[in-house]
């Protein structure tokens, strides 16, 4: 049985690894368009639904897009390098520049969506700043734009005893962003946690990062940490994985 599964799923899997093959050897650049179903049923003498799973394995791989009414296209977007750890040195931050430009190198980086608020922390939060539930928070929510393409939202929450009044609380933290402005205040982050997982995106989150049906997200939890331990930041990420790639470089 499990031989015949294989079997009726291999003709669509054959044409998407044949598809993709042709994308990574240069026959079908960046922008170009796809054969689409007529095509590929023509070609390879196989139904339309046949077709239309082996152009969304590529979907869902990242490595096309549809476009309505005009077909599947090979997808122009160049995957995001984060760089994990060299992003978060503080001659990064500490000499004012985003730890975003570690990763994004001369390309075009809208931040949008942004909202500051404080709030009461809830269980998760408040067992990741090691406060009491309930306690007031700061959060700052934003997503992240690149080349037109959404690629990430975040929310970090950070202790309201520390960051009341500063710019932190405000829509532009300045240069350097959070991190220079928590050292200011006496709370320099010197270490860092992430914990990361994979997951099927909720309905809102793929709307807001406009991910093609069958996209995972990646999820990553930074928490920021004080010379004394103290938790002054948790955030909370949300990636298109078909828009990243995450680069850890360390020596042994």
């Amino acid at each position: 049985m499990t031989s015949q599964g294989g079997s009726r799923q291999s003709k669509y899997q054959r044409i998407a690894d044949a598809l993709r093959a042709a994308i990574q050897s240069g026959e079908y650049g960046p922008g170009d368009r796809l054969p689409g179903e007529n095509d590929l049923m023509a070609t390879y003498d196989v139904a339309r639904m046949t077709a239309r799973q082996a152009l969304g394995v590529l979907q869902n791989e990242g490595l096309a897009e549809a476009r309505k009414g005009a077909g599947v296209f090979v997808r122009t977007f160049k995957p995001l390098r984060r760089r994990g750890i060299q992003r978060l040195a503080q001659e990064q931050w500490g000499s004012g520049r985003s730890i975003w430009s570690a990763d994004t190198e001369d390309r075009e980086l809208v931040v949008d969506q942004i909202e500051v608020r404080e709030e009461g922390a809830d269980s998760r939060i408040a067992d990741a700043l090691d406060i009491p539930e309930g306690s007031r928070v700061w959060a700052r929510s934003r997503r992240f734009v690149l080349d037109a393409k959404p690629v990430l939202f975040a929310t970090s929450h950070l202790p309201s005893d520390v960051v009341a009044d500063s710019a932190i609380t405000q829509v532009d933290t300045g240069p350097g962003g959070t991190y220079a402005r928590l050292a200011e205040l006496g709370h320099k982050p010197v270490h860092f946690r992430e914990e990361i997982r994979s997951r099927m995106p909720s309905a809102e989150e793929a709307e807001r990062l406009s991910l093609s049906m069958g996209t995972p997200v990646i999820q990553i939890v930074r928490t920021a940490f004080t010379e004394g331990r103290r938790a002054v930041e948790v955030n909370e990420m949300t990636l298109d994985s078909a828009s990243y790639v995450l680069e850890y470089d360390f020596d042994a």
